[in-house]
């Protein structure tokens, strides 16, 4: 692995917690976010769904890296991480709050499966859970930040070695 290889790692680790960090505040932004302008086919309010990313390794960029990687026994070898997708948490698998206040604009009119009338659908954000994800985000910046850092340094110590 070359130098820049490494720093190229690092660099992709550190986009992805920064990305991390953005869904986790747009999360939190939205804590109370009970209108999003979609409607169910009753014609109540949809509320703001989490949004999470998952990430996938990034392919092999040269042949040999390639090769290497499956007769390691993995497709990818240390190519850094991307973005594969991010999905709106549904409601199906983590459910949104009810909350009974039929006198907001956002109180169910048409009663649904699991939504009474004069209900209101909370967005499914808990802040604990996100709390969780911004310290494992922030840690995990971190360490890619030190990864970068030795790079550098053993970079600068090479130079320093070649110039006798």
């Amino acid at each position: 692995m070359s130098l820049f290889g490494a720093i190229d790692i690092s660099a992709s680790g550190l986009t992805a917690q920064r990305l991390r960090m953005d869904l986790i505040a747009n999360n939190v932004a939205n804590i109370n976010t009970t209108r999003t302008g979609e409607l169910t086919p009753a014609g109540n309010p949809i509320p703001y769904s989490r949004q999470v990313a998952s990430f996938v390794p990034r392919s092999a960029e040269t042949p040999f890296s390639s090769v290497l990687g499956k007769t390691l026994g993995g497709e990818n070898l240390g190519n850094g991480v991307q973005v594969a997708s991010i999905k709106q948490v549904s409601d199906a698998e983590d459910p949104f709050r009810l909350e009974f206040n039929p006198t907001s604009p956002d109180a169910a009119t048409v009663a649904e499966p699991g939504l009474p009338v004069g209900y209101v659908r909370q967005p499914n954000v808990n802040i604990v859970t996100e709390m969780v994800d911004m310290i494992s985000a922030s840690r995990a910046y971190e360490a890619n930040v030190t990864a970068l850092n030795a790079s550098k340094s053993m970079a600068a110590k090479a130079l320093e070695i070649g110039k006798g």
